[in-house]
This record gives C-alpha cells, sequence and structure tokens, in this order.
C-alpha cells in the first residue's frame, strides 16, 4: 500500500470535522414528519452522522510498569523484548521521551495532556492528600482522551492497571464516577490500584469485581500479563464481529514490571547465569551497547553510582546467589509481558487492523524502581519501614522452599535497587527522582504502517507524556472541546509532535517542562536543565534523616546543558550561577501555575504523616454476612489500630476455614479454624509469623468469637496485644512483635468466610481459599479508645520502628 505523507493526511482528516467546542454531540434529529395520520406522515431518517473521517486510525497505547530504557535489548539491555523491537522497527522510536517518575501522576497525565499535579496528582492515588496537586481524583474540568474519543464514535476499552481512582473509592458499593468507565472507557478489565499479585490478582470488569480465572494464555495456569492479553484480544474479536465500521482506542497498562515479580521459573530460568557479574557490570555492558546502537550519542558519559548505593562487589559472597536469582526473575518477568503486547498486537494485525492502526508503546510510566531497596521477598517491608537485614529474608526463604520460590505465589519479591540503576544507564537515579533522567526518560516507540514510514535512527525531540493526547487531536482533526458533559475544560499543557512522526529533524515543540515528585525536582528549558536531587534516596531504607527539618529552599541544585551532556554528568552550577537562579525561579512559576505547592507536598502522608493515610470515613462496621473483597484501604484498619472484631457464626463440630483474612501471604492477619482449633495469624511481610492459638476445639452450633487488637507501645511498628475469646471467654492470647505502620498489601483485601485472593497463613495456602464449613452470620468491627475517634495518632513523633530480628 503507498504512503502517504502525514502532513497531508492531516490535511485530509481536518477538512471534514468542524471544531466542536461542546461536547457530547447533539443527538441526531428526527428527518421524518409527523402529521395527524401515518398516512400523510412523511418516514424519512436521516443517515448516521460520523463526526470522524473516513479513515480514522485505531489507537492502542502500550504501558509498562517500572521499566528502565536500558532494560530492554530494544534499545541496549539485556533483557529480549522483540514485540518493542518489532515496533521500534517497523516505525520510529523517540529517545527523548519523558514520565513523571511516579505511577499515578504519568498516567493522569498521559490520559488528559495535562501535567499531574495540575490534574491532581502530584501523588499515587493511595497516599493522596489534600493540597489542590496532590488530591489524587483527575477533575473532570480536563477531560481524557478517551471522553473525548468515544463522543466523536470511538469504541473505547482499556485493560490492567489503571491507578487514577482515589483508595477509599475503590469497594464495590463506588462510587463510579472515577472508575475508568466513569472516564469514558467503555469497557475496562483489570485493577484499580497501583500493583497486584500476578497470579491472585483482585480484578474488576466495569464495576464489579469478578473471580480470578483458573488459566490463562492458554496455558494450565493463571498469570494476570496473559489474561489481561486474552481479555484484550477477546475484545478485539467482539469489536470486529459487531461494530467493525468504527474506530478503537485501547489503553493495555500492565502490571508488569511492577512489583511483585512474579512469573513462571521456565521464563526466569531463561536467565540463569546471565547477570552473575553484577549490577555494575551489566551498567558498563549496556552503556557500550546503546552507543554501538546509535541510542545514545557517542559523546555519552557514564554517570557514577550514588554513593548510598552497594557496590556489587560489596555484597556478600553468600548473598549474591539471592540477589542474581531476583534479576533473573524480574527479566523473565519483563520478557513475558512484552511477549504478551505481541500477542495483543499479533490479533490487531490478523483482524486486517493493523495497517491503519497507530501504537504507542511506552517503555515505562516512570524508571526502574529501587523500591525493593536491599533486594526482598516481600516488597512491601520497605514501604512500611521496618528494617530487616537480607540474611533474615534469605533465612525466611529457605523455609519456604529457596530460590526456586522467587517469582511464584509464595513471594512478594523484588530485586536489589542496583540493578534498577542499571537498568537506568546512562542515567542518574531511578524511579521516584524527578531530578534526573534515571527516573523519567523513558523510550517512546511508534508504528503506522500507514502513513509512519520504518526509520531506525532514534528522534531526539524532547518530549513529555503530556504530549500524547494533543499528538492523537492533531492527528485526527479534532479541536479541544471547550465544554465536556457541561463542565468548562482546562487548557491542554501537552503540545502535538505529531510532525516528527514523518520527519526526525523536526523542530522540537516542547520548550519548557517541569519535574517534580516528593521533593525531587527539575526544570527543563530549551536545552538546560536544572535539578534538586530532593530529599530522600529511594534506596536509602528507613525515614530520611533530618527530614523533620528539610527546607527546599536549602536542598542544592545542579545544572546541566543537555543538548551537549546527554546523562546529566557534568554540572556546572557553580560555573554559571546567574541561569541556575534563572532556571530555579522558572520552576517555582511552573510549579504554582500547576498546583504544585507546597514543594514536596507529596511527602505528607507516606514520611510525614502515615496516620492521615486515606481510610475509611468509619470508626465502626457492620458485616451482615461473608461479605468479601473490601479493598484494604477501604476496609477496617485491623493490623495497627485498638480495634475488636465480633463475629457471629454456626459452626459444625471439627469445623475448617478463614472466618476472617485482611491482605495477602506476602503479608496480612487471619482468623480460621483448622480442625476445630480457634487459630489467628499475624503475617509481617513473610519474615515474621506471630501464631496465636486456643488449646480447646471451637464448640458446635452458635458461637460468639472475638479478637481485640492494641497497641503495647503507641508508636509506629510497636507491639501489639492481641486476645481471642470464644462465648466471652478467653481462649489465647499473645503478643506481635512488630506491627505494620502502613498496610499489608496494595491490592488484596477483606474476605469473611473465605480467603479470596492470596492465602495469608502457611497454614492453609494450599486449602486456599481455604472456605469456613458453617456459616457467618453476621460479624461487627469497632476501633477503641482513641481509635475510636480516630484522633489518637494525630500528633506522633516519626521515630524508626523496631527492627525484626534476624
Amino acid at each position: 500500500m503507498p504512503r502517504i505523507i502525514l502532513s497531508s493526511f492531516l490535511f485530509m482528516l481536518v477538512l471534514p470535522v468542524s471544531a466542536q467546542e461542546i461536547l457530547p454531540f447533539p443527538p441526531t434529529p428526527s428527518g421524518s414528519t409527523a402529521e395527524e395520520t401515518m398516512q400523510g406522515s412523511v418516514y424519512s431518517p436521516l443517515p448516521p452522522v460520523s463526526h470522524l473521517p473516513k479513515d480514522a486510525p485505531n489507537i492502542l497505547i502500550v504501558l509498562i510498569d517500572d521499566v528502565g530504557p536500558a532494560q530492554a535489548d530494544t534499545f541496549g539491555g539485556e533483557i529480549h523484548t522483540p514485540t518493542l523491537s518489532q515496533i521500534a522497527s517497523e516505525g520510529i522510536a523517540f529517545a527523548r521521551f519523558h514520565t513523571t517518575a511516579m505511577c499515578s501522576p504519568t498516567r493522569a497525565a498521559l490520559l488528559t495532556g495535562r501535567n499531574h499535579n495540575r490534574v491532581a496528582n502530584g501523588q499515587i492515588a493511595e497516599l493522596a492528600n489534600d493540597w489542590d496537586g496532590y488530591r489524587g481524583i483527575m477533575p473532570k474540568s480536563s477531560a481524557t482522551v478517551a471522553e473525548v474519543l468515544r463522543d466523536y464514535g470511538y469504541s473505547t476499552a482499556a485493560f490492567g492497571k489503571w491507578h487514577n481512582t482515589p483508595a477509599n473509592h475503590t469497594t464495590a458499593a463506588g462510587p463510579f464516577q472515577y472508575w475508568p468507565s466513569g472516564y469514558g472507557f467503555e469497557y475496562f478489565y483489570g485493577f484499580l490500584a497501583g500493583e497486584a499479585s500476578q497470579y491472585e490478582p483482585m480484578l474488576v470488569r466495569n464495576t464489579a469485581f469478578v473471580e480470578t480465572p483458573h488459566t490463562s494464555g492458554g496455558h494450565d495456569y493463571y498469570h494476570l500479563s496473559e489474561d489481561l492479553a486474552d481479555d484484550a484480544i477477546g475484545w478485539l474479536k467482539t469489536h470486529k464481529a459487531l461494530a467493525p465500521d468504527k474506530p478503537f482506542f485501547m489503553y493495555w497498562a500492565s502490571g508488569a514490571s511492577h512489583g511483585p515479580h512474579q512469573v513462571p521459573k521456565e521464563w526466569a530460568d531463561k536467565y540463569s547465569g546471565k547477570f552473575d557479574d553484577g549490577w555494575d557490570q551489566y551498567r558498563e555492558r549496556a552503556f557500550a551497547r546503546a552507543k554501538a546502537q546509535g541510542w545514545i550519542p557517542e559523546t555519552t558519559a557514564l554517570t557514577p553510582r550514588p554513593a548510598t548505593l552497594a557496590s556489587w562487589d560489596s555484597i556478600p559472597e553468600g548473598e549474591k546467589p539471592f540477589q542474581r536469582r531476583l534479576m533473573e526473575v524480574f527479566a523473565g518477568f519483563t520478557e513475558h509481558v512484552d511477549a504478551q503486547v505481541g500477542r495483543v498486537v499479533e490479533e490487531i494485525d490478523r483482524l486486517g487492523y493493523g495497517e491503519n492502526t497507530i501504537i504507542f508503546y511506552i517503555w515505562g510510566d516512570n524508571g526502574a524502581s529501587a523500591e525493593g531497596q536491599s533486594g526482598t521477598i516481600s516488597e512491601l517491608l520497605a514501604q512500611n519501614g521496618i528494617p530487616v537485614t537480607t540474611e533474615a529474608q534469605i533465612k525466611a526463604l529457605d523455609a519456604l522452599g529457596g530460590l526456586d520460590v522467587l517469582g511464584s505465589p509464595k513471594t512478594d519479591n523484588m530485586y536489589h535497587a542496583g540493578w534498577a540503576w542499571a537498568g537506568s544507564t546512562p542515567y542518574q537515579a531511578t524511579k521516584l527522582i524527578a531530578s534526573h533522567f534515571g527516573g523519567t526518560r523513558n523510550p517512546l516507540a511508534v508504528r503506522w504502517p500507514a502513513h509512519i514510514a520504518p526509520d531506525s535512527r532514534p528522534r531526539a525531540q524532547f518530549l513529555h507524556v503530556i504530549d500524547v493526547v494533543p499528538t492523537l487531536y492533531d492527528i485526527l482533526g479534532i479541536t479541544p472541546p471547550r465544554v465536556v458533559n457541561g463542565i468548562t475544560q482546562d487548557s491542554f499543557d501537552g503540545t502535538s509532535f505529531a510532525a516528527a512522526l514523518e520527519d526526525a529533524d523536526a523542530p522540537e515543540v516542547r520548550h519548557t517542562q517541569y519535574f517534580d515528585i516528593m521533593g525531587s525536582r527539575g526544570i527543563y528549558r530549551d536545552g538546560w536543565m536544572a535539578s534538586a536531587f530532593g530529599p530522600r534516596a529511594p534506596w536509602v531504607p528507613g525515614i530520611p534523616e533530618g527530614i523533620l527539618d528539610w527546607n527546599p529552599d536549602e536542598d542544592q541544585w545542579e545544572l546541566y546543558d543537555i543538548t551537549k551532556d546527554w546523562s546529566q554528568a557534568n554540572d556546572l552550577a557553580g560555573a554559571m550561577p546567574e541561569r541556575l537562579a534563572e532556571l530555579k525561579r522558572l520552576f517555582l512559576i511552573e510549579l504554582t501555575r500547576n498546583n504544585g505547592l507546597p514543594v514536596g507536598g507529596g511527602l505528607w502522608i507516606p514520611v510525614l504523616h502515615p496516620e492521615l493515610k486515606i481510610s475509611p470515613p468509619y470508626t465502626s462496621w457492620t458485616f451482615p454476612g461473608a461479605i468479601t473483597r473490601v479493598p484494604e484501604f477501604a476496609a477496617p484498619t485491623l493490623g495497627n489500630k485498638h480495634n475488636r472484631v465480633h463475629v457471629e457464626l454456626d459452626a459444625p463440630a471439627g469445623a475448617n476455614g478463614v472466618i476472617y483474612a485482611l491482605g495477602g501471604f506476602s503479608g496480612g492477619l487471619a482468623l480460621y479454624v483448622k480442625d476445630g482449633v480457634l487459630s489467628y495469624e499475624y503475617n509481617l511481610f513473610e519474615v515474621q509469623r506471630t501464631h496465636i492459638r486456643a488449646t480447646e476445639p471451637l464448640p458446635a452450633g452458635k458461637v460468639t468469637i472475638e479478637a481485640e487488637t492494641r497497641y503495647l507501645e503507641r508508636r509506629p511498628a510497636g507491639p501489639l496485644s492481641v486476645v481471642l475469646k470464644v462465648n466471652g471467654a478467653e481462649v489465647a492470647s499473645g503478643v506481635v512483635p512488630v506491627s505494620a505502620p502502613l498496610g499489608f498489601t496494595a491490592n488484596d483485601a477483606l474476605d469473611f468466610g473465605r480467603d479470596l485472593g492470596s492465602p495469608v497463613s502457611v497454614d492453609y495456602f494450599d486449602e486456599a481459599p481455604f472456605a469456613f464449613n458453617g456459616t457467618i452470620e453476621g460479624a461487627t468491627v469497632a476501633y477503641l479508645g482513641a481509635d475510636a475517634t480516630l484522633d489518637g495518632a494525630a500528633e506522633r513523633e516519626i521515630e524508626a520502628p523496631m527492627p525484626v530480628a534476624d
């Protein structure tokens, strides 16, 4: 098929499409004329009105999670990514495309074309706060691309990770206006939270929680990435059968390669031995290959390892097999998700859509993640600030089955931050660092066979994720609407780069861009970059030293001429103080204009005030029966507040099953009956399990059970007292030495009567969901003491939690 020049294509598209300032379009009026009788009336329906040009392309946006530019072999890394390579080789790739350095902010910016603070997403949804730029709710005054394209006539669907709904709005009761369906997606299948188990995710279809399938990808096992591809392929087939005259817009955002890193063993085994010499050597190899492939300029300098990040040589020999296997699992996990993207692309081509489908394959919503810190079997250890040695984690892993268990449902493993740093070659830093390109520079590959000629030269225009939506509107000839659903719309921050799709030498359209995540910040202006690293390094465990006294005005800023210094290796701040001062002023202007104040506002919940995290507005709950699938962020906090759970049940003799469970195998708590014995387990992220068991069997018949939890020391991660009562009499008690101050999981839930998702306890892991074989007639949960008024920790002092014993 002959190619046409993109600019000509744009011209043709614009002609039949008039500017539509108000959406949705008014309904097509009747063309018929009604008189008193049907005999005297004229029946003449008007033809359907199309608001799109005849050859409007289908659109697929693929967003992979938590990957760096030097991980894919497409760009010099060592992880096999044939689908990414295919899209780049059959189209073009951009080498200076940027994200925000964090999940929810990037997604909000991508879908709206506005800066992340401006659409209230300066922090992830679970850690939102009340500052305007951090509230976690994308405003309806910034309509998403799905809303606009749907009104113009596209079929719209989203698959995978959403992460743009306030955490307290994610229950089965809604409200649903902030779910994908409320933002223009006619169909959604995936998960709402920031991450999910790849084996036992809590899944949503449209606005209902659904059971996880038992198999995926044609295999006899289940994996989330495969399931997301399966469902997307099914949706494409339905679209082809029932709406072939409509173009489609598909947003496919994987859970991979975000933690937990989970993949069948055979995928990890592909990489056995490939990373034995560690992350420092990997970085050298990736740097050389990226240069050889022309992905980075020959003049690029390799930035040094941060002083706070461990070298490979400093890792004890006895721990190196653990660190190597963590990287092997990640590599297999990442190749596996690229293969699932390949299945979707293959189906698009097989159905005949490929020629006129524009694919944006974005390699990362931020840089590679260092949140695994020193390497972990349970990633939320770090997020909860609980210090534990690698030796203790290896010991816990050995009890589960050793290195082969990594990547399985029994671990929520994440690799050492050194591997993330290597995956960010040649740049400084990683995910969560917005000041340096290691956190924000994510390759973009684009394929559109009908209108973009393949070109192996990397595009060097400086772009940002906010530029994608304006580019799509430009291609389609859509004028951004002034009003959507009666709400006046905010202006765009993004700018179309459609010209660069055709011309590798097209002028740069992005002249200014600010970056800001939790006090790590920077400003780009016409080839210059000013950067302030911020108060925390994500790879350093614990609470940043001096964070209570941190003053952003005292931060040291750096200055880079990135027209000559691709990797931010040569700091010119000392030599050019006036230019630096000018850029610092510009940063403050941009941050203020985009509702980003206060500087570091995203630190408010995770570092300064975790006790103020999003939580339900209740201090007591009534559960009329075996209610399940209550997301942890919207459930009663049973693991770190004074509380009492009161359950009424009808138990058979020798009862078995879960009475209630919160969280999963990587961390949680559960009250259950095993062979008639009432038991309680507090699972502190797999490294410490506290079991409390009654000595007498549970009586048969109508039974009342109470579990009362109290802090023994009122401080984050402090020890807990747990007392179990049956029919009012105490039957067991014990002490949980260390508690989880923030929470157990991101995407698991509170269940009564069974443990859906990942099972909490080793006692019933092989019998999950271990449904109670009696009847849960009802339950009440109540906070006690200060927690009953939700003010007991309002003035807590920040201190390091107690370490977990080896």
